[in-house]
């Protein structure tokens, strides 16, 4: 056989023309001379089968994976090695330069191609929300029966700051849009529902709470009929603190640690170590601080027993012990005064 184009009789044929003449015409990659791709001017996500994806990508990241994206490599290519280079950005354009290696059918080849790449910008629903302030969820941090305390308000708002950080990854709306901060605590205006549930969860784990959450109608989607609601968390940390003394099923105890499902507490009667389900918070009453912490002086000790001075009346009180080797007299102890009794801490 020979070949039609070229009359060559002793080549390879292919297709019924030479393997020289296949060659010559054939191209190892087909791409768009122009490529268009649409990002979000605040965040460089960009649109993939009409959906909003990979954030935080520089532009020039944008511009080799359209590339990529857009590059198809014809079957007969083997071992084929892509490189990829922007030439030149002028504006939102890049012109791009593709070199290709590879072998076909035995023989090696190198092309050279290029393309543009036109970047549209424009705003993704998330950042356009973002930047009006938008918000499903208020978190309202609150003490029950009591104050927050500075440190308390400010570990609260680095709870808050750094978990909404680390969700940011997976969730465009895990963001803080407001802080308001009103006498009786703050509130955290969080832009997803989603986010600001774990956030709840972060705050509980710190510092144990109770949470109610009430839906609130904003406005009704028109193309749906359907309500829109805005999400309120009240979020209410106990009105006890570590070591402040408490009252439950009449034991008198000193908190020790709070979790956000329990509170591990110990015995001021007999130094037994107990917890309480967070369940039944609402039969825990709080009856001294850990400020009404006092401090009394031995006068007197006994294989079993020391004898305290009252700070304020003066009186001879006696206080039984287990242990009194490591008490000496002259010693300041702790007492906590409760309910006409006095507690050894």
């Amino acid at each position: 056989m020979f070949c039609p184009e070229c009359g060559s009789t002793q080549n390879q044929m292919i297709d019924d023309i030479c393997i020289e003449c296949f060659l010559k015409d054939f191209h190892m990659i087909t791409i768009p001379e122009r490529i268009e791709v649409t990002i979000c001017s605040h965040c460089n996500s960009k649109i993939i089968q009409g959906k909003w994806k990979d954030s935080e990508i520089p532009i020039e990241e944008i511009i080799y994976r359209a590339l990529e994206e857009n590059i198809q490599v014809n079957d007969l290519v083997k071992d084929e090695i892509i490189d990829l280079d922007i030439i030149k950005m002028r504006g939102s354009i890049a012109e791009c330069d593709i070199h290709v290696e590879g072998d076909v059918l035995n023989h090696h080849l190198e092309e050279d191609f290029e393309a543009i790449v036109k970047i549209n910008k424009t705003v993704c629903p998330p950042c356009s929300k973002r930047n009006s302030g938008y918000y499903e969820v208020v978190i309202q941090f609150r003490a029950d029966n009591r104050e927050l305390t500075i440190d308390e308000l400010l570990k609260a708002d680095e709870i808050v700051i750094n978990t909404l950080g680390n969700l940011q990854s997976k969730d465009k709306l895990a963001y803080l849009a407001e802080i308001a901060k009103p006498k009786e605590g703050h509130d955290y205006y969080i832009g997803s529902y989603k986010s600001g549930k774990k956030v709840v969860k972060a705050l509980q784990e710190q510092f144990g709470g109770l949470t109610k959450e009430s839906p609130r109608l904003i406005s009704e989607d028109k193309s749906t009929g359907k309500g829109l609601y805005r999400i309120w968390i009240s979020f209410r940390i106990p009105k006890f603190q570590v070591n402040d003394f408490i009252k439950f099923e009449n034991k008198l105890s000193q908190v020790k640690s709070i979790g956000s499902s329990k509170i591990q507490c110990i015995d001021i009667t007999n130094k037994k170590s107990f917890t309480i389900p967070f369940k039944d918070y609402d039969n825990i009453d709080l009856v001294k601080k850990f400020k009404d912490i006092e401090k009394a002086n031995i006068i007197s000790k006994s294989p079993k027993m020391i004898q305290i001075l009252d700070p304020e009346t003066y009186e001879v009180i006696d206080l039984n012990l287990e242990d009194t080797h490591k008490y000496n007299i002259g010693d300041d102890v702790n007492i906590i005064k409760i309910e006409n009794q006095v507690y050894l801490i």
